[in-house]
C-alpha cells in the first residue's frame, strides 16, 4: 500500500495514530510503528520537557521503525513553553512532527532547517490551505465525525476530504470517524493518501487506558457520542457520560454559561483519572463516531493486518462489479 504518506513517513501502511492527550506514549505509539503504521508521542502529555525526552528514548527502546511527536499549540489562559517542547524533540532527533491547534507557521524556519516533516491537523479546507502555504508537508482533514474539536463548520469527512484533496498539491490524511479497512478503501476513493485513528486506537490492547473504558468504546453505538462547547464557538465531541450531560444542561440553560463554569466539570485532570481509574463517569472522555464501528480489543499488530486485507478486499470486490459490466 504505497502512497506519498508511507514514502514520505517511511512506513508501511498508510494509518496514523492520532496524538491524543495522555494516551500517546510510547507503548501505544511503539506498537503501531512495530504494526506498520505511523505512531506518535504526545509532547503535552509529559510534564516537562525532560520528561519529553526521556518518553521518546523510551519508545526507540521498544520500536526501530519511525515515530512522531504531536505538539498542540492552542491559546490558553497558562503560558505553555512550546519552543522548550520543540527544542527538545529536535535535539531528541525526531524526523516527523505533528502539529494542530493553531498554525505552526512561527516554527517553520526552525523546523525546516532541522530537516523535519511536519504533518499538520485542519478541519476544514481553508485553514488546510493555509497549512500548505506555511509550508507543512501533509495536512490531516479532520471531518465533523471526529473526536475532539471538529470546527464550527460542521462538514464531514465523505466532502472535506475530496474537498481537500481537489484543493491542495501536498498529501491528505483522512481523519475522523474511521476505524476500519472499509473506512480506509474509501479514504483512499476519496483521493486521502492514508487515514489517521484516534478512538479506535483507544480499544486497543496497549493503549494506556483503563480495560472497563476500552469496553465502554465497544458497547457504544455510532449515537452515543455528543456535541459539547457548542454556544462557546468551540465544539468538542466526547463519549456520552454523566459529565457530557452536565456540561450540555448548563450550556442549555437560559442566559447561557461562560467556560469558568464548565471548568470544574472538564477539567484535564478529571479526564485522566477516568481514563486511568476505569470510572466512565469521572471525567470527560474524548471519542469520535466510530465508536459505532468498534466491536473488540485487538493488539495494534491484528488491527492494522485486518485493516489493510478488508481494504484490499473490500476494493477488490468492488472492482469485479465493473469488470462482469
Amino acid at each position: 500500500m504505497r502512497t506519498r504518506v508511507t514514502e514520505l513517513l517511511g512506513i508501511r501502511v498508510p494509518i496514523v495514530q492520532g496524538g491524543m492527550q495522555w494516551v500517546g506514549t510510547a507503548e501505544l505509539a511503539s506498537a503501531v510503528s512495530n504494526a506498520g503504521g505511523l505512531g506518535i508521542l504526545t509532547a503535552l502529555t509529559q510534564p516537562t520537557p525532560e520528561d519529553l525526552v526521556r518518553e521518546i528514548d523510551r519508545c526507540r527502546r521498544l520500536t526501530d521503525r519511525p515515530f512522531g511527536v504531536n505538539l498542540t499549540i492552542l491559546p490558553t489562559s497558562v503560558a505553555r513553553p512550546y519552543e522548550v517542547y520543540l527544542d527538545a524533540v529536535i535535539d531528541s532527533g525526531v524526523r516527523i512532527l505533528e502539529t494542530a491547534g493553531n498554525s505552526p507557521r512561527d516554527f517553520m524556519p526552525q523546523l525546516k532547517s532541522a530537516g523535519m516533516l511536519v504533518l499538520h491537523k485542519c478541519t476544514s479546507v481553508r485553514h488546510a490551505e493555509s497549512a500548505e502555504r506555511d509550508g507543512v508537508d501533509i495536512v490531516s482533514i479532520d471531518g465533523f465525525e471526529c473526536a475532539g474539536h471538529p470546527g464550527e463548520d460542521d462538514v464531514g469527512g465523505l466532502v472535506l476530504i475530496p474537498a481537500a484533496v481537489r484543493r491542495l498539491r501536498i498529501p491528505v490524511i483522512a481523519s475522523g470517524g474511521i476505524a476500519d479497512g472499509c473506512g480506509l478503501a474509501a479514504a483512499l476513493v476519496l483521493g486521502a493518501e492514508g487515514v489517521y485513528m484516534g478512538t479506535r486506537f483507544c480499544a486497543t490492547h496497549e493503549a494506556p487506558i483503563h480495560i472497563r473504558i476500552k469496553q465502554r468504546l465497544v458497547d457504544a453505538s455510532e449515537r452515543d457520542t455528543q456535541l459539547i462547547f457548542r454556544t462557546l464557538r468551540n465544539s468538542g465531541r466526547v463519549l456520552r457520560n454523566k459529565i457530557s450531560e452536565q456540561v450540555l444542561a448548563l450550556e442549555n440553560q437560559p442566559g447561557g454559561c461562560e467556560f469558568r463554569e464548565l471548568q470544574p466539570l472538564v477539567a484535564g485532570a478529571r479526564g485522566w483519572a477516568a481514563l486511568t481509574g476505569g470510572d466512565p463517569d469521572a471525567g470527560l472522555v474524548w471519542a469520535s463516531q466510530a465508536v459505532g464501528l468498534i466491536n473488540d480489543i485487538p493488539t495494534c499488530q491484528e488491527l492494522l493486518d485486518r485493516m489493510v486485507a478488508e481494504c484490499e478486499d473490500m476494493l477488490r470486490r468492488r472492482l469485479r462489479y465493473f469488470d462482469a459490466g
